[in-house]
């Protein structure tokens, strides 16, 4: 398969349903600051502000990580409890529902210490 070159392509790639949650979480990334831009950056779903990578989006075969950063993970990790992370993702499980407002939080988090 072919890099997808925009984020309406990466996420066209995906079944219906998944379709929806990465949309979802577009568009709370999007919606969090009129100047995020949106890319592919290392073949993933980014979203940029000052040219500057602010966060990624993934989808997986059994979840979506979102990767805000080592510092973020660590600030939000009494929040994180019940999610695998690692240092720098968060894996939200395809058989759980989305936990969108704590994406929120985590993005309006980011946006807040800019």
């Amino acid at each position: 398969m072919q890099t997808p070159q925009t984020i309406n392509e990466y996420i066209s790639t995906f079944p219906e349903n998944i379709q929806i949650i990465l949309e979802n979480i577009r568009n709370i990334i999007k919606n969090s600051h009129p100047n995020l831009t949106e890319t592919i950056n290392y073949g993933v779903p980014t979203f940029k502000i000052n040219w500057k990578n602010f966060i990624h989006f993934w989808a997986f075969k059994n979840h979506i990580s979102i990767f805000p950063w080592p510092k973020i993970i660590e600030i939000f990790e009494s929040k994180l409890k019940n999610y695998k992370t690692s240092k720098w993702a968060i894996q939200f499980q395809l058989n759980q529902n989305i936990n969108y407002e704590l994406i929120r939080d985590i993005v309006n988090y980011k946006i807040s210490i800019l």
